[in-house]
């Protein structure tokens, strides 16, 4: 063999092995487009975490909806077949710890094999909530609004301007997670964030010139939105919506109630309104639902309500109880 024929086999070895690796290097291209295009898969806690993660996604992303409808989520726990979902996530939006407060042990079990753990209210600083003994030393207005050393209250969301602060804290996440959609996220969370900007001014306006501000609710969880807009929320339990109240406690609360002429006991969608038609029937008055939003009902979601509806419906309610 001369060295003409040498060197041919020598350069012909050379371009199948650079050919190999280009293969090689495309597939490896493809494989990473591949998963570039795959939507995100974000598994969302109860329902108002998916109704804002759902509207800055929209069709970008496969969200999907925890606990279910009509379940009270205060005291649900994650099943090995939720766990098992969640594990398979990109990213898992919860609202807080003190409301889900599974959320660290599963943390801790799934360890680096688990999605994005996605704080919606990180950065907001809750108040402490508020509990029964608060409640029996006197029928003073500023004594109701006692903030205890209870735990903190994690109902953010019911005010609509903490509600754009979660927003925008899973906007910027879902956006370092798929930067390739940061345009779409941005656009979909500033007409959500407007939206919700538009309730706020709502909610100013409706209840700024009330003749009364005070509310009596089945349990606490409408003390931001209380701070928000001026009002005095006064519940019959603390932070749980399971907690029974003392006789005691329900002879103040009518006294109370008594004294600011209060017509209407508040009770929430996913409880039992028993305690809240006690001291109804005691009083004369009647009972009516504050929706909380923790767990929109399917018949509810199927007619179109979604946050926006219910908040103004709850607007509604609370105007024609304190004019």
């Amino acid at each position: 063999m001369n060295w003409r024929t040498l060197l041919g086999l020598l350069m012909a070895c050379l371009i199948v092995i650079a050919g190999s690796g280009c293969s090689s290097k495309g597939a490896d291209s493809s494989e990473k487009s591949k998963e570039q295009k795959k939507p995100l898969h974000i598994v969302t806690t109860f329902y108002p975490m998916y109704e804002f993660t759902k509207n800055i996604a929209k069709n970008k992303a496969q969200v999907d909806l925890l606990i279910p409808a009509n379940v009270e989520p205060h005291e649900w726990e994650p099943s090995p077949k939720d766990m098992a979902a969640i594990q398979k996530a990109d990213i898992l939006v919860y609202n807080s710890s003190y409301m889900e407060t599974w959320i660290s042990s599963l943390q801790k079990s799934l360890g680096k094999d688990g999605p994005i753990f996605l704080e919606a209210s990180k950065g907001i600083s809750l108040m402490e909530g508020v509990e029964e003994d608060e409640h029996e030393h006197g029928d003073d207005a500023e004594h109701h609004e006692k903030e205890g050393e209870h735990g903190l209250d994690p109902h953010v969301w019911l005010s609509p301007v903490l509600a754009q602060h979660e927003v925008q804290m899973i906007t910027e996440e879902l956006i370092k997670q798929d930067p390739q959609n940061k345009v779409d996220y941005e656009k979909n969370s500033q007409a959500y964030i407007q939206k919700l900007k538009d309730l706020d001014q709502l909610y100013r306006k409706t209840l700024q010139n009330t003749a009364s501000k005070e509310i009596i609710t089945q349990h606490a969880a409408f003390g931001y939105l209380a701070k928000q807009y001026g009002l005095i929320q006064v519940p019959i339990a603390g932070l749980s919506p399971e907690e029974e109240p003392s006789p005691s406690k329900l002879a103040e609360l009518k006294n109370f109630a008594k004294k600011h002429h209060i017509k209407v006991i508040y009770f929430e969608e996913t409880t039992s309104p028993k305690v809240a038609q006690t001291l109804a029937d005691e009083l004369g008055a009647k009972t009516e639902v504050l929706n909380t939003l923790e767990g929109l009902s399917k018949e509810d979601q199927e007619k179109g309500l979604d946050y926006i509806e219910v908040m103004e419906n709850n607007l509604k309610s609370l105007a024609n109880s304190l004019k």
